[in-house]
């Protein structure tokens, strides 16, 4: 259905984007930092799930009305700041308790809320759903025909490097974290660099993009 050459030069153009720190990977960071290894991972999960259902979006078209509607962008757009912005307050407040927390985090990790948390995230990103809808037809195959289907294919695959490489900066900051944990101070302080990182990234997406 599709043809290697599409699906090698597809990977390449994706690991090149996802490799170059983003949202993404600030997301991820902060949320190590903040809360531990597992809570990171787990945030990477649901982060990546939330893209896969935008790549579903996307190969069934609901993704062009958002790349098409400024009302619609926009709208999408603050609720996905907002929510960033919200995480970084709850680091912030919570940064002194990371001492007594950072055995539990580690081990339990915020399980479910940190998947759901990294699902919202993923799912009120524009920029990726932006993204879907301007790159993956490019690679589409008009003439081999169920082209929701290969779009949908492409947006896995975009997942799968993503989990890999968020996977990976999550670990590093994670263990960074862990370094920092041997001071009560430093480790207050790090907790305080993901709640900021998140506070920023959400005002940065809020005041990017698209303002007609």
């Amino acid at each position: 259905m599709v043809s290697p050459e599409r699906l090698l030069a597809f990977c390449a153009m994706a690991a090149v984007i996802i490799i170059v720190p983003g949202p993404s990977v600030l997301f991820v960071v902060g949320r190590a930092l903040a809360h531990g290894r597992r809570t990171a991972l787990t945030s990477v999960l649901g982060n990546e799930a939330g893209a896969l259902l935008l790549a579903a979006a996307v190969a069934l078209g609901v993704g062009s009305l958002v790349a098409e509607s400024a009302l619609l962008f926009t709208a999408v757009k603050l609720v996905g700041a907002a929510y960033l912005v919200y995480l970084g307050v709850q680091a912030l407040r919570h940064r002194r308790k990371l001492t007594e927390a950072l055995g539990e985090a580690d081990a339990s990790g915020g399980g479910r809320r940190a998947f759901w948390q990294g699902l919202l995230v993923g799912l009120t990103n524009p920029k990726t759903s932006v993204f879907f809808a301007a790159v993956l037809p490019q690679f589409v195959d008009r003439d081999a025909g169920r082209i929701p289907l290969q779009m949908a294919l492409f947006g896995l695959v975009f997942c799968v490097i993503a989990l890999f490489f968020d996977g990976m900066w999550g670990m590093l900051a994670a263990s960074a974290r862990t370094w920092f944990a041997r001071s009560p101070r430093r480790l207050a302080m790090v907790g305080g660099t993901g709640g900021l990182m998140m506070i920023g990234l959400g005002v940065t997406v809020a005041a990017t993009g698209r303002k007609d």
